[in-house]
């Protein structure tokens, strides 16, 4: 008799672990069906505003240099902020997705809309101050004078950005991915003959670049609205404008001030400082050359030239690492999609599931999430190493140059892995409604480790590039534990819904059902 008792639990146990691994099989499913088509939609709007400058190229180098550290500054100054505030819409529309709350989607959305455009007044402000903040930090006055006139004309394509990326949000907690990939590869299309019509054609310069990215942004929005307004997948979450848009303006300023936090801290610190190279060392090399050197260099550049006197090999030295800026910057941009785009689907399902009231399948889906998003970072990073000692080649023929991307590769592979992870894992953050905790990780790792660590490394201790990008490294060390360690992480979400409950009531207890 024992042992007929043990067959019944032994085939209890393996149903058991076949329904873990189906639900794990079927959440694979359901992030690349999300992931996938948002790298499309991250890479085309991204496209939007730095396709312009591959022909501003062709005009001249003030042109280029002008609107290149316009578009720097303006990013982290305006559009990071309005791409994180909105970013809390990811939290309130998807948990009232998930909830069933479906009309609350869309007064979230509205209030967003709103509350943004207020938000684009302010930073319009520093758009117009461009010129004047360049200055101080030593920028050439021509150049400065040229930036500036390009943010005033970069305006007009804060409030179309904003509206975009609210109706990104209300698709994408609703899973309706495809309609803006084709409206984003639409606007892609669109863009590119109208911005060559108007600089090379109409010669209208900067200013047509300018106007091409906010005729294309206003093109991308009407897309989704027609889209918004008669497809009947929007029935049940389309609202008219009312009364009831004023009550969420709190609670999206709640999420949105730390969202934006969260985002800002990260594209301040890693991205393109937009400063002049105003050191003694690099003067003096723009000195020898008779020429200016371009505004748009990276921190580690000075590194490498304050770390030696003779001005030829200080050359040397800002050659092979303003190549290996762009080389890095470019694999890192174009890459960062990918993680953030597994991090926008974790963000989605996330949401629905502790909107809903299951917290174990929210879980389930973390751990899709990362699995597959790890196994693309190990291969990704993998191959950079690899290509290491050809990938120099892209950029320039020179064999010192090409020898110094290859020595720098494995650290590039590792930054891939560590600032992947990070997006997932803010994803992951936003669906659970966790942006206080994720700004304040973000503030301490950047800032506190960081940035002292790279300093550190590349000026006191002379590591130069490698130095700055190992500080890099040890500021994403600490971040991801941080992260992934989040308060409530380890313990039973069903505490973190409380949060969607409260706001969105469900039918029923959302403690009644804990399946998959």
């Amino acid at each position: 008799m024992e042992v007929e008792g043990l067959v019944p639990k032994q085939n209890s146990e393996i149903k058991s672990g076949f329904t873990r691994w189906g639900a794990f099989a079927v959440e694979l499913n359901r992030v690349n069906w999300i992931a996938l088509p948002m790298i499309v939609v991250t890479v085309s709007q991204f496209l939007l505003r730095v396709s312009p400058m591959f022909m501003l190229g062709h005009l001249d180098e003030l042109s280029l240099s002008s609107a290149s550290i316009a578009t720097s500054l303006c990013n982290v100054t305006g559009f990071s902020v309005v791409f994180g505030m909105a970013s809390a819409l990811e939290t309130l529309c998807g948990q009232a997705y998930g909830a069933e709350q479906y009309k609350k989607v869309g007064t979230f959305t509205c209030g967003a809309i709103l509350c943004l455009f207020l938000v684009c007044l302010p930073v319009s402000l520093l758009f117009i101050l461009t010129e004047k903040l360049l200055l101080l930090t030593g920028q050439d006055p021509l150049i400065s004078a040229e930036a500036g006139k390009f943010a005033i004309q970069l305006i007009p394509t804060l409030f179309p950005y904003a509206i975009l990326q609210c109706l990104v949000r209300y698709l994408q907690c609703q899973s309706l991915i495809l309609p803006m990939v084709w409206s984003s590869l639409a606007s892609l299309c669109f863009q590119l003959p109208l911005c060559w019509a108007f600089v090379f054609k109409l010669n209208l310069g900067n200013a047509g670049a300018a106007f091409s990215i906010g005729i294309s942004y206003w093109f991308n929005v009407i897309l989704l609205v027609l889209y918004v307004k008669y497809s009947p997948a929007c029935n049940k979450t389309r609202v008219s404008f009312s009364t009831d848009v004023f009550v969420t303006v709190m609670e999206f300023f709640q999420l949105a001030i730390p969202s934006a936090a969260m985002v800002w801290c990260q594209c301040l610190q890693s991205g393109v400082v937009v400063v002049r190279a105003n050191t003694t060392a690099v003067r003096s090399v723009a000195k020898s050359t008779n020429r200016d050197i371009s505004a748009f260099n990276m921190v580690y550049l000075i590194c490498d030239a304050a770390a030696v006197n003779d001005s030829k090999i200080q050359i040397m030295h800002i050659s092979k690492s303003l190549i290996f800026s762009a080389c890095s910057f470019t694999i890192s941009y174009l890459h960062y999609h990918v993680p953030y785009s597994f991090g926008a689907a974790a963000s989605t399902l996330i949401s629905n599931k502790l909107g809903a009231g299951k917290p174990e399948a929210a879980r389930v889906t973390v751990h899709a999430v990362l699995a597959l998003s790890i196994a693309e970072f190990l291969i990704a990073s993998i191959t950079i190493v690899i290509c290491g000692h050809i990938l120099g080649y892209a950029f320039s023929e020179e064999k010192e140059i090409v020898d110094y991307v290859q020595k720098m590769a494995p650290f590039l592979g590792l930054s891939i892995i560590m600032d992947g992870l990070q997006a997932v894992l803010s994803g992951v953050a936003r669906g659970s409604g966790w942006q206080n905790i994720g700004a304040y990780v973000n503030l301490g790792a950047y800032y506190l480790v960081g940035t002292p660590v790279a300093l550190l490394l590349a000026f006191v201790l002379h590591l130069k590039g490698q130095g700055l990008w190992s500080g890099l490294l040890a500021e994403f060390v600490r971040l991801i534990p941080n992260d992934y360690t989040l308060p409530g992480f380890h313990r039973p979400w069903k505490h973190d819904i409380g949060f969607s409950s409260g706001k969105f009531p469900a039918k029923t207890s959302p403690f009644a059902s804990m399946e998959f």
